[in-house]
């Protein structure tokens, strides 16, 4: 064997020893799929996050309704407790203070997910 050949065969045994391994196959059984599933799309975060989420919906809802409401019906004379507030049209009832809470709710949720996020990207977590 000459020595270019040898050389060669040097060669091809770094370019076998640097190129990728084979993707792994696939999980066997109903078990490691499952687990696999979860692990891949990343499930269990999602569902903390989503009961998290929940539960602070929750919180605020009960601060905007039980402090911020009140504050800003006692802010602007006239209107009492302003998550209550209603007018009537032939008979109709339009109970806009509940819909003015909800979207001071979804605004402070939204806020609190937009810091999250922000701190997520500072911390470089994904």
């Amino acid at each position: 064997m000459s020595k270019e050949d040898e050389m060669l065969a040097e060669l091809k045994k770094i370019r076998e020893a640097v190129e990728k391994a084979p993707p792994q196959a696939p999980p066997k059984g109903l078990w490691n799929e499952f687990k696999d599933f979860l692990s891949k799309y990343k499930i269990l975060g999602l569902a903390i996050a989503f009961v998290l989420g929940l539960y602070l919906g929750t919180l605020v809802q009960s601060l905007v309704t039980g402090f911020v409401m009140p504050l800003i019906g006692l802010a602007l004379p006239g209107l009492g407790n302003l998550a209550d507030a209603t007018f009537e049209v032939n008979n109709q009832i339009f109970a806009y203070g509940g819909f003015i809470s909800a979207l001071i709710t979804f605004i402070i949720v939204a806020f609190i997910a937009f810091i999250v996020v922000k701190v997520a990207k500072k911390w470089k977590i994904d």
